[in-house]
C-alpha cells in the first residue's frame, strides 16, 4: 500500500492563497478597518418645523427685493421666512378676498 503524503493546507489551497489569508486575517490592519464612531444624535428643536412651499418666481423676486430693501434701512437679520412671518402676523383674515 502506498502512503500518502500529509499535505494539510498545501492540499486545500494554493501557496497566494494561504498567503493572502494571513495577511489579510493574521498580519492586516484591523486598526483601518474599524466603522466609524457613531455620534449622539442631537435632539431636534420643537418649536419650528422646516416646510416647503411653492411660489411664483415673481413673488420671490417681490420678496427677495423686500428682504433687500429692508436690509438697506438696517435690518440685518432680515431672512425671506423672517419677512413672511411678519407678513403672518400682519394679516387680518377677516378682510381676505374671496378670490385671491
Amino acid at each position: 500500500m502506498k502512503r500518502r503524503e500529509a499535505e494539510g493546507v498545501r492540499g486545500v489551497l494554493e501557496e497566494d492563497e494561504v498567503s493572502a489569508v494571513l495577511r489579510g486575517s493574521f498580519y492586516g490592519d484591523k486598526a483601518g478597518k474599524r466603522g466609524r464612531a457613531k455620534s449622539k444624535k442631537a435632539k431636534k428643536p420643537d418649536h419650528y418645523d422646516v416646510i416647503c412651499i411653492s411660489l411664483y418666481k415673481e413673488d420671490l423676486a417681490q420678496l427677495d427685493k423686500m428682504v433687500a430693501k429692508l436690509k438697506k434701512q438696517g435690518h440685518r437679520r432680515i431672512s425671506r421666512s423672517a419677512l413672511i412671518r411678519f407678513a403672518l402676523d400682519q394679516v387680518e383674515i377677516q378682510d381676505f378676498p374671496r378670490a385671491y
